[in-house]
């Protein structure tokens, strides 16, 4: 990657984990945890790989995205916003009645977004229905599901997997969220999923293990996912919960709570160092 694209998606990410921490400090409450931790991986989806076209949320042969771990929302309203499928004036409204950012992605209300999400373990189902539906119809699309490393304790993940593996449906990528935590601690003390890459790939599909904070690694594995040919892809993203805010990184009690004003000004300062827009100089941009 060039160095110039790579500084546009640190930029984006930057954006999006920025507007995270004001949009939940403005509501009050939500999960910041794991929000900061996609924000690289959604990031690079919606800023560079996927195919999309914010005036026409409803085309036809778009791409998909599927938050499977719906609380995570912020960012996916982050990255939404950025790319113009809404004014950013709506973010100061995430949680409030009669707006469209609610705590959990809603389909009915909120241009970009694919399906209501927020009862964990559903969104590779759905994406399963997405991919498969693109087959029948003989379209090129391709559907993307991000799900939480806790979130694949749910039982329903593994019939999805099982069932994508069995109609070969190479359209399809998993992507999961791995920072090793969920909301009563580290997922190997609740219900620990390892050996992770050896069951995805005893199920049949094609697994790819990577830096989720790495722009490099990240592009590469959706790009290698796009070559695969007669079995989905599962791209394992090693991430850090609340990533880029010093005092919620790897912090359980960060989940699903707000930052306080206090918290939250020390955040955006963290987040606002070395602006990477400062960066274009070098480069001459």
């Amino acid at each position: 990657m060039l160095d110039a694209e790579k500084i546009f998606l640190e930029e984006k990410a930057r954006i999006i984990r920025k507007r995270i921490i004001s949009m939940l400090q403005e509501a009050g409450s939500g999960h910041p945890g794991g929000s900061l931790s996609a924000a690289d991986i959604v990031a690079a989806l919606f800023f560079r790989h996927m195919n999309i076209d914010p005036a026409r949320p409803h085309w036809e042969d778009r791409d998909r995205f599927i938050l499977s771990k719906g609380h995570a929302a912020p960012v996916l309203y982050a990255a939404l916003a950025e790319a113009g499928f809404f004014d950013t004036k709506e973010l100061k409204y995430l949680r409030k009645i009669n707006h469209m950012l609610q705590g959990h992605p809603d389909l009915r209300s909120t241009p970009g977004v694919e399906i209501s999400t927020g009862s964990l373990g559903q969104g590779l189902a759905v994406g399963n229905g997405m991919a498969l539906a693109a087959k029948l119809d003989g379209r090129d699309y391709r559907v993307f599901v991000l799900m939480g490393d806790g979130e694949i304790q749910e039982g329903m993940i593994w019939e999805a997997a099982m069932a994508a593996a069995h109609y070969k449906l190479d359209n399809l990528v998993g992507i999961l969220d791995y920072n090793g935590l969920q909301i009563d601690g580290p997922i190997a003390q609740i219900m620990n999923p390892e050996p992770i890459a050896d069951k995805w790939n005893s199920f049949g599909w094609h697994v790819i293990v990577i830096d989720g904070h790495n722009f490099d690694e990240i592009l590469n594995a959706l790009e290698e996912a796009d070559r695969i040919e007669g079995k989905p892809t599962l791209i394992l993203a090693k991430t850090v919960k609340g990533k880029g805010v010093s005092f919620m990184e790897n912090e359980v009690d960060w989940h699903g709570k707000a930052p306080s004003k206090e918290e939250g000004e020390l955040a955006m300062k963290e987040l606002s160092q070395g602006e990477v827009l400062e960066r274009w100089e070098t480069l001459g941009k």
